[in-house]
């Protein structure tokens, strides 16, 4: 029996059609920049604007520098699949927290995935404009981001940690 379908190239077949099935896909790019994107943060009634640069390095980490005034980096944000680490460079702090920590109050809850995407213009919503609603306990926070026409792939991005010995860390317990 098993000559019969040897012969019939029904093996050849069937091993054809499976490993094509299972090939995995290689990714697109392994880092990502975004400069001069426009972000607008909206918590309730008050809102804030600013230039923002994206650097990200697929599936390990990424950096948002946010620049308001002048080009200059007031607040940095970096993250891993693991935790954030939010940086506010003119008052001299910073916040670390996981994701799980983030998720107690923020509904809907935030993950490594859709932050990675928001950083490399790939969500759903298209690549020039993202808008995501989150309810962080009672308050409603809406960020739009804006995209520049160009998004570099696979260009030497800046990623490292930022050295956290010269700030305060703040305690982030008292509002998760």
């Amino acid at each position: 029996m098993a000559l019969f379908f040897a012969g019939c190239g029904a093996k050849r077949a069937a091993i054809n059609s499976s490993t094509e099935d299972t090939e995995p896909q290689l990714p697109e790019w392994h880092t990502c920049l975004i400069q001069g994107a426009k972000a607008t943060i909206r918590i309730n009634d008050e809102q804030y604007a600013a230039n923002i640069t994206m650097q990200t390095v697929r599936d390990s980490m990424l950096v948002i520098n946010v620049m308001p005034v002048f080009g200059i980096e007031m607040m940095r944000m970096e993250a891993t699949p693991l935790e954030i680490i939010g940086i506010d460079k003119f008052h001299g702090q910073y916040i670390e927290t996981s994701f799980a920590e983030l998720n107690r109050k923020l509904s809907p809850s935030l993950n490594w995935d859709v932050l990675q995407q928001l950083c490399t213009a790939e969500l759903p919503t298209g690549s020039q404009r993202a808008r995501l609603v989150y309810s962080f306990g009672e308050d409603v926070v809406e960020l739009v981001v804006i995209y520049p026409e160009n998004r570099m792939t696979d260009v030497p991005v800046r990623v490292s940690n930022q050295p956290l010995n010269r700030y305060t860390r703040i305690d982030v317990s008292r509002w998760l």
